[in-house]
């Protein structure tokens, strides 16, 4: 079983590498070659996971497994919202995103929020229906250099 703690700035190169490894992996299963070069193409590298480690904003917690970083997760908290859940492919169906969502759900009810929301990406959806999420509609996500990816919002009472 994973242990899932807070993220550190130590943790962003290991965040944007399992965040690329886990698109390439799972996202040809639903889009294009395009559409996935666009989604793991990642100009700033790890800024902006190192931007979520220091804002107030957002929780951005980590999964590890024999002390390798397994996966993360992310919750922006003015929005409600879970902006992210990946799994590296090699921890991938072993509990770590079920883990990690988990935990972004019990740091939304202790500040009493009582729902949230997501934009799953199509590869995603059966893994939140499973957990207990709601389709709300298809939507158009825009990666880098512009391309479109269709996505699902979804919704879950706390």
């Amino acid at each position: 079983m994973p242990s899932i703690r807070p993220a550190t700035e130590a943790d962003t190169k290991a965040i944007l590498h399992l965040h690329i490894a886990s698109i390439r992996a799972f996202a040809p299963d639903q889009y294009r070659d395009e559409q996935v070069k666009a989604w793991a193409t990642k100009p700033l590298g790890s800024a902006p996971y190192r931007e979520s480690v220091r804002n107030g904003s957002e929780d951005i917690v980590v999964a590890e497994v024999e002390g390798e970083v397994a996966g993360f997760g992310r919750l922006d908290i003015a929005s409600e919202v879970v902006d992210a859940v990946f799994v590296h492919p090699r921890h991938a169906r072993n509990g770590v995103g079920l883990a990690l969502l988990s935990n972004l759900e019990s740091r939304a009810g202790e500040r009493q929020i009582d729902s949230l929301s997501l934009h799953a990406s199509l590869n995603a959806v059966p893994f939140y229906e499973q957990a207990g999420y709601e389709r709300v509609k298809t939507i158009a996500h825009e990666t880098t250099g512009g391309i479109e990816l269709a996505c699902v919002e979804m919704t879950k009472k706390l």
